[in-house]
């Protein structure tokens, strides 16, 4: 553990070394994360933040949750710089537990509640937690077998602390209920030991925290290989209040939170957002679209955010009975970019619901680097566009050479950014690929810059298929392919051919009652004279669905493993 938390303080101290590159960090109040509801109890007090399954809480109240929280976890023995992982569904409990991790200098490391027991494993060789929080059964999952599981047939309890030989820096297991895991505790078990944790000993904890320390290690979603834990400080407040202004968020306004509380998009953009501002979060405990519409009535939602999956199950929800909800409240939600479908359904969710906007950005960069009102673009413009940099983010386009490109010309995006990540945790040479020497971070993204600086994300920069040293945009070739009608949803990938290196593969997804023979014939009728040779898929495979990420996205990568079984 040592020599891992060793690694850890290089990398950090050379970020830091990096920092000064560009100092418009600097001037910005540097503020623990842990602090915040502290902060947002003292500014709104009783006013209501949260509400979920029916209970609300006071910023007031809140507050006192996560300082019971934090007390509990002193009171067990987690020290400053240890790491504490999640793994839970979206609950009150998990917003408590995030603040109260930070709050005592701990590092919190959310966990993905889709990883089944192989993944957990991986997950937690890679993040050394000392404690782990998670949930026993929540509907058909049964996490305590997986953490049994995971820990193996070698574990023992000695008394103080587990040890098992696949985790080797764990000692403490804390379920929410009851449980037959020998040495592990509950949640109120630990919350009931906290109560005599002096209340001084919190505060002076909470004071000795730098903000410039690692503070949280979130998980990629792994669309490029195995996810990789992004190091990220508490830097993150900055951009993530710049987004909350630009947008134009108040203490009036009210969020839906039905994203998976492991990933930034939700604990960044909706929870800190609303600490930050004094707004009101509606938390569910997963996505269903007929009880979100209800939600958005009953509680005059004013904010929305979502991936394409999400605006697509509410537009199909609320079409089937439009008379039963309420959308008066809404007045603005985000998006992600994802595929041509998804501009296709976010054009059409935006005459239905409200204005929408994409901002750019990911774990690397914690929280947007872009960002526009909707109100400022057309409804195409907020489908194509991602905004403008944030103050203190810099954006530049370059080709596989590294070169600038030309306004207007597609390449890679790299960025510079106060909130841009430390590094990737145990990972040296993954960090070195990914900041250069100058501090920019290469995003593996493709876009292009307009004259006035706006950016447009494409894609995957490393999603290009090379045929024969031609470029392919597969966004291009899945436009093209929804013109079919009876085509659904479309992913263009690279396959590997023995010619030209690679050459284009579609999955496609087509309506029930299409034939596929049929639809194959159009496809190919339709690219003829429509697009170059070499963008026309070589083979083309129906499924019944696309494979996506924990967040949201296309799993191109599933999709090229795929090819190679076939």
């Amino acid at each position: 553990m040592t020599d891992q938390l060793g690694t850890a303080d290089k990398m950090l101290q050379n970020w830091k070394d990096k920092a000064t590159m560009h100092d418009s960090r600097d001037w910005f109040p540097k503020e623990s994360i842990g602090d915040l509801p502290t902060i947002a109890a003292d500014r709104w007090g009783d006013r209501e933040t949260l509400f979920f399954e029916g209970r609300r809480w006071s910023f007031k109240e809140v507050a006192d949750e996560v300082d019971r929280v934090a007390r509990g976890l002193i009171a067990i023995g987690v020290k400053p710089g240890e790491h504490v992982a999640i793994w839970l569904t979206n609950r009150p409990e998990f917003i408590f537990s995030y603040f109260a991790i930070i709050r005592i200098g701990a590092v919190v490391v959310p966990m993905n509640t889709r990883w089944r027991t192989r993944d957990f494993v991986a997950a937690m060789q890679a993040s050394d937690p000392t404690v782990l929080i998670a949930e026993t059964v929540s509907g058909p999952i049964d996490f305590e077998a997986m953490v049994k599981e995971a820990l193996g047939s070698d574990s023992f309890f000695d008394g103080e602390r587990i040890s098992c030989s696949e985790c080797p820096t764990l000692r403490r297991v804390i379920f929410l209920s009851d449980h037959s895991l020998e040495g592990a505790a509950t949640w109120d078990e630990v919350m009931s030991v906290g109560e005599a944790t002096p209340a001084g000993e919190l505060e002076q904890r909470a004071t000795e925290v730098d903000p410039d320390n690692l503070a949280i290690i979130l998980f990629t979603s792994g669309t490029t290989g195995r996810p990789k834990g992004v190091m990220q400080s508490h830097s993150g407040i900055r951009s993530a209040l710049e987004r909350a202004t630009v947008l134009g968020m108040t203490m009036n306004d009210v969020q839906i939170n039905y994203l998976p509380l492991f990933h930034n998009y939700s604990l960044v953009w909706i929870v800190m957002h609303n600490v930050l501002c004094g707004a009101r979060q509606v938390l569910t405990n997963r996505f269903d679209a007929e009880e979100v519409l209800k939600l958005i009535s009953q509680e005059r939602v004013t904010m929305l955010h979502g991936f394409e999956v999400h605006l697509s199950e509410l537009l199909t929800a609320y079409e089937r009975n439009p008379d039963h909800y309420d959308l008066s409240s809404l007045r603005i939600g985000t998006h992600t970019f994802g595929s041509e479908f998804g501009r296709r359904i976010t054009e059409r969710f935006q005459t239905v619901f409200c204005r929408t906007v994409s901002s750019y950005g990911m774990s690397e960069t914690f929280s947007a680097v872009t960002c526009r009102h909707p109100k400022d673009m057309t409804i195409q413009e907020t489908c194509d566009a991602s905004g403008y940099p944030l103050p203190g983010s810099r954006l530049r386009i370059i080709d596989q050479e590294g070169k600038e490109v030309p306004t207007g010309e597609i390449g890679e995006i790299i960025v510079k950014s106060p909130s841009l990540m430390l590094g990737y945790y145990k990972n040296p040479e993954e960090t070195q690929k990914a900041i250069d020497q100058d501090g920019w971070f290469h995003t593996g993204d493709s876009g292009y810059l307009r004259t006035d600086g706006m950016l447009h994300f494409v894609g995957r920069f490393k999603d290009m298929i090379r045929v024969g040293g031609e470029n392919v945009d597969p966004t291009e070739v899945e436009a093209l392919l929804l013109e079919v009608p009876e085509v659904v949803q479309v992913a263009a990938v690279a396959m590997c051919d023995d010619r030209l290196a690679e050459v284009v593969a579609a999955f496609v997804v087509v309506h029930e009652v299409a034939d596929v023979e049929t639809v194959r014939q159009s496809i190919y009728e339709l690219c003829k004279g429509r697009i170059a040779s070499f963008k026309v898929p070589t083979r083309i495979e129906f499924v019944s669905e696309l494979p996506i990420t924990s967040t949201g996205k296309i799993d191109r990568l599933t999709l090229r493993n795929r090819l190679k079984e076939i």
